[in-house]
């Protein structure tokens, strides 16, 4: 039985703490022992809704050890992994904090504010021989896994193109606003488009260099939408666009939509369809899962039976945010090629 302390319920620790409380209820080998969250009125259920429904469940906290400080619950919990759901500017300090406890660490995407700190935290999970994992969780959910084996398996031919979009409402919902500050968050485009950028690497490598436009819309937040073209020595054609400034009663979206040789794929609104050019379209059956109970169970089971994180590796989570970085470079340079640089 695996004992993890869960850091941080803002948004998506609370979705985080769903899926343990569900992993329980079903007997898997995990018990949820203690929570940190340094803002104590959580403990009291006190909560702001994000953009998208999880984690909104009301929540029994006396069946867990509570702590306001990081430091003071792995001090005092025997845990064998921490569940960090922090701000993005803390995953590098508590991520390493951990570890040199020897626990392992599911992080919380994106992987770190810089891709130096992200080197260090993967040099941290290999001298203290401890498992990292980032949450990136569109790698575990079954639209886009499905999106990969196709392009893997060339059922439908070569990728002729590719669109990837992520949009919503202003996330103001954030602890003392963090998510707006971009010292803190990095803005949308490391916080919101990095599942994107994270999705193209994944599925297609790395890019030789990227070409980004941004718009600066709230004080201080950084890129808040912006559009980013993919290059490739193949010449495939792949773009992806994010904006969190689509407020009223727009809500959330994502999407992809693929173009094969012999065919598309297109997902909107939950629902993948593939459109085959010779044949009628058709609905592929998918596990129901969300990616976010998917990947916190692959995580258990990479430590339970001591396997490598091959499904999402730090390393190609490192990779990621160097892509950030290139495209950044880019906006700010209105779209100037840069090329992607993995040091």
């Amino acid at each position: 039985m695996l004992k993890v302390g869960l850091i941080g319920i803002g948004f998506m620790g609370r979705g985080h703490l769903d899926n343990y409380i569900r992993l329980e209820s079903e007997g898997y080998p995990v018990k949820l022992v203690a929570i940190c969250d340094i803002d104590k009125e959580k403990f009291e259920g006190k909560f702001v809704k994000g953009n998208i429904d999880v984690g909104n469940n009301k929540y029994d906290f006396s069946k867990y050890n509570l702590y306001t400080d990081i430091d003071e619950m792995l001090d005092k919990e025997e845990l064998d992994y921490v569940d960090i759901a922090l701000p993005t500017y803390l995953h590098a300090e508590v991520s390493i904090k951990a570890l040199n406890k020897k626990l392992h660490v599911l992080c919380e995407k994106p992987m770190a504010l810089t891709s130096d700190e992200c080197l260090k935290m993967i040099e941290a999970a290999e001298k203290n021989n401890r498992k990292l994992m980032i949450g990136h969780c569109l790698r575990f959910w079954p639209h886009y896994e499905c999106l990969k084996e196709y392009v893997d398996n060339k059922k439908l031919g070569n990728v002729l193109s590719a669109y990837f979009y992520r949009g919503g409402g202003t996330p103001l919902w954030s602890y003392q606003n963090w998510l707006l500050n971009k010292e803190k968050s990095g803005g949308a485009m490391l916080d919101q488009h990095i599942h994107d950028v994270d999705t193209i690497n994944w599925i297609f490598g790395i890019p030789k260099a990227v070409s980004t436009i941004g718009k600066v819309i709230f004080e201080n937040s950084g890129y808040d939408a912006l559009s980013t073209n993919y290059i490739y020595d193949s010449g495939v054609v792949i773009n992806s666009q994010d904006d969190w400034a689509l407020n009223g009663d727009y809500g959330f979206k994502m999407l992809y939509r693929v173009n094969f040789e012999k065919g598309n794929m297109i997902y909107e609104g939950g629902k993948l369809i593939i459109n085959p050019n010779d044949s009628k379209s058709y609905i592929p059956e998918l596990p129901n899962e969300n990616g976010y109970y998917r990947e916190i169970k692959y995580f258990i089971d990479c430590i339970i039976n001591n396997l490598p994180i091959e499904k999402a590796p730090p390393i190609s989570s490192y990779q990621s945010v160097c892509i950030v970085e290139s495209e950044k470079a880019s906006a700010d340079e209105n779209g100037a090629l840069k090329n992607v640089i993995i040091k």
